[in-house]
């Protein structure tokens, strides 16, 4: 993909250094939800470049920045077989070769395409660059990603990787970040528009009802003035919408997808 900035990983060793989304700790404390009553003072690190986003665009500077999580966000990815998979991309893993299996959340493509019209968009991923590279180069298809950022570019705090808004070097108030995983924004909570993690539910519509949102968030002045009175109190609101076979269901999915996990998903992050 031309015009992106990538950063290349460093070399890991076995399967769990791929993906973080299938750690065992993540299925517990990130997908359940860490509990933010705040935001946490990222921890000063040294030695690392100023800023992670290069020089913005000329026609990017009156757009805000939207930072998009990748996977149970945009796409489901398994080593397990998936049938009718979207994409399905060759990762090398201590000298073999694996296949990764990618499915599309519905409603991706348009999703992507009105964000590239509105956006700065930003891909920011906790997963290595060898596998969430060649899935971007699948996925992008219109090149609305300005860049591309994967694990080391993650602050690993008590226990997660958390994508520390600071290091991008755009103004916060312009910053909007979409991810299903609420300690990846825990540094910067009043940022985020959190999404519902995705496996493989083909009636899926979030990424479509999201689309009003964001075109309202891209015109105001400050992401805050909207989302600082919408996170918290519509989270709760939804939750309190749902009725109690509703959750049991969700709890039912979640238990069936930790089941499932074998040895080689605990790669996926």
């Amino acid at each position: 993909v031309n015009n992106v900035d990538r950063l290349k990983p460093q070399k890991r060793g076995f399967f769990q250094t791929i993906f973080c989304c299938w750690r065992s700790t993540r299925s517990k404390n990130n997908q359940n939800g860490t509990p933010i009553d705040g935001s946490i003072t990222p921890p000063t690190i040294q030695g690392q470049p100023r800023y992670l986003l290069p020089k913005i665009r000329h026609s990017d500077m009156h757009r805000k920045c939207m930072v998009i999580d990748l996977d149970e966000t945009l796409v489901h990815s398994s080593f397990k077989p998936i049938p009718n998979a979207d994409f399905i991309v060759p990762v090398e893993i201590d000298g073999t070769v694996h296949q990764v299996y990618v499915l599309k959340r519905p409603h991706v493509d348009e999703f992507l395409k009105k964000m590239g019209e509105l956006y700065e968009c930003v891909l920011f991923t906790a997963s290595l660059a060898k596998y969430a590279d060649p899935v971007a180069d699948l996925l992008d298809q219109w090149n609305v990603f300005r860049a591309r950022l994967f694990r080391e570019s993650c602050v690993y705090h008590m226990g997660n990787y958390v994508k520390d808004l600071n290091k991008l070097g755009r103004d916060l108030q312009k910053i909007v970040i979409v991810d299903n995983s609420p300690a990846s924004y825990i540094f910067h909570p009043d940022n985020a528009v959190p999404v519902k993690s995705w496996f493989d539910d083909t009636s899926d519509t979030e990424l479509l009802d999201l689309i009003p949102l964001f075109e309202k968030l891209s015109k105001v002045d400050s992401v805050y003035t909207v989302l600082c009175h919408s996170g918290s109190e519509s989270q709760l609101h939804q939750q309190q919408q749902q009725s109690p076979s509703q959750l049991s269901q969700q709890q039912q999915q979640q238990q069936q997808q930790n089941q499932t996990s074998n040895s080689n998903d605990v790669l996926l992050t």
